[in-house]
């Protein structure tokens, strides 16, 4: 049997663009801020809650808990500081 360079091609209707990361197909689909907790040196990203009145997340250390409330004269900063 014969095995031609077709039977490697593998042809998926609608998939992502194999040139962006996932990072970059969830940031569009989710949107996030950046947020460095101070509490242990690290960053994390933390997403807008389903109602979208909020960004919430957690440390990814100590679990403690930060909310950045949207309001209706946001500002255009990405990144944070959990004190």
């Amino acid at each position: 049997m014969a095995v031609s360079d077709e039977d490697y091609i593998l042809d998926v209707n609608g998939a992502a663009d194999p040139h962006k990361g996932p990072t970059e197909a969830n940031a569009k689909r989710r949107p996030f801020i950046s947020v460095y907790f101070e509490c242990c040196n690290v960053y994390q990203r933390i997403y807008r809650n389903a109602a979208g009145t909020a960004y919430v997340g957690w440390c990814p250390k100590c679990s403690r808990k930060v909310t950045a409330t949207i309001g209706p004269d946001g500002v255009d900063a990405r990144f944070f500081r959990a004190s």
